[in-house]
């Protein structure tokens, strides 16, 4: 058995989770700074590096003692090292290198986003490859291509905006609150989402996505049309949305010859998306794996469970390795 501590500090999460073999969740503690960062509409680099300063500590703690373990009861300790906030990266990285000194334990320096394609196995251990996975989120919307034995391959990414800035940049336009996603999703179900036509940009254009120009026609939208209800423009934006990454995930299974595919990432949690890509996988033959709402945001166990396989396929990670903010994901293909 190896048993992982992941630490995740990406962005305004402070986490930590104790793993098993990359699969079975000991422990899975969050902290979120939602509450802090509402006043200002999003994310505030400095607020968010002195709050997990003041938090690691007891999370870590927390999550060891939820295990029923403690830092010799390790095998590793993960944390997400890029991308990221460079000042929020430094404080997860820093704790785990400082805990795997002190314990003699080996430290894996995770990719988020390849933590992100570990969630799903969390939820489902008998998940088999090939299959292929969307990651969406506030910062990120990817597809990505997995094969056996680790390997995944990127098939497509967004070229500008990601699909949660969308969301929460067009909250913001709305008057809504933060994080956006959630209030768009709130305030959606109330409208209808034919009410405007919105566009679907690069629909029938390869795997990548864009989203700005979907931005750009709801403030355009709200400035001529001051009388349409929120509800609708909320609703009408998200289902441009959802009809985007939806499309796209199943052409991207039917290109590679995936017959699973799988979503991960904070915007993974709306229900408008998840209902359309398992109906959309069901009318394909395709088998749909929706990790629950909790794996989709950014958390600690998915990194626990991506530095157990990062651990085996690679050994520990260099204890003088940085934190890289503009980290992309690299294609480990062979195996595809």
């Amino acid at each position: 058995m190896t048993r992982v501590l992941g630490i995740e500090t990406s962005c305004d999460e402070t986490a930590a989770a104790v793993v098993d073999d990359g699969t079975a969740i000991r422990s899975s503690v969050v902290s979120s700074q939602v509450d802090l960062h509402a006043r200002y509409g999003g994310v505030v680099p400095e607020l968010a590096s002195r709050a997990h300063v003041e938090l690691i500590g007891s999370v870590v703690a927390r999550a060891l003692a939820d295990a029923g373990t403690d830092l010799a009861g390790l095998d590793a300790i993960a944390a997400v090292h890029g991308p990221g906030l460079a000042g929020a990266l430094i404080v997860g990285v820093s704790a785990a290198k400082a805990l795997a000194l002190v314990a003699g334990k080996p430290y894996v320096g995770v990719h988020h986003h390849e933590a992100h394609l570990y969630a799903a196995r969390l939820e489902d251990p008998t998940l088999c490859p090939p299959l292929v996975t969307l990651v969406v989120s506030g910062g990120h919307t990817m597809i990505v291509g997995v094969g056996t034995d680790g390997a995944y391959r990127p098939v497509g990414a967004t070229v500008d905006d990601a699909a949660g800035e969308a969301f929460d940049k067009v909250a913001r336009l709305l008057d809504l609150g933060y994080p956006g996603g959630p209030e768009i999703e709130r305030v959606a179900r109330d409208g209808d989402p034919a009410a405007i036509l919105f566009p679907r940009p690069m629909l029938h254009d390869g795997a990548d996505f864009s989203f700005s120009g979907l931005k750009t026609a709801v403030v355009h939208h709200r400035r001529d049309h001051p009388e349409v209800p929120v509800a609708d423009v909320a609703a009408s934006f998200q289902a441009a949305v959802v009809e985007v990454c939806t499309v796209k995930l199943l052409r991207a299974a039917a290109a590679t010859g995936a017959d699973t595919v799988v979503l991960a990432g904070g915007v993974a949690a709306n229900a408008a998306l998840r209902e359309a890509v398992t109906a959309g996988a069901a009318a394909a033959g395709l088998r749909a794996v929706l990790p629950a709402r909790g794996l989709c945001t950014d958390n600690a166990a998915m990194v626990a469970a991506a530095g157990a396989f990062r651990l085996a396929a690679d050994g520990p990670t260099a204890l003088d390795d940085g934190v890289a903010p503009g980290l992309r994901l690299p294609d480990r293909s062979a195996g595809w």
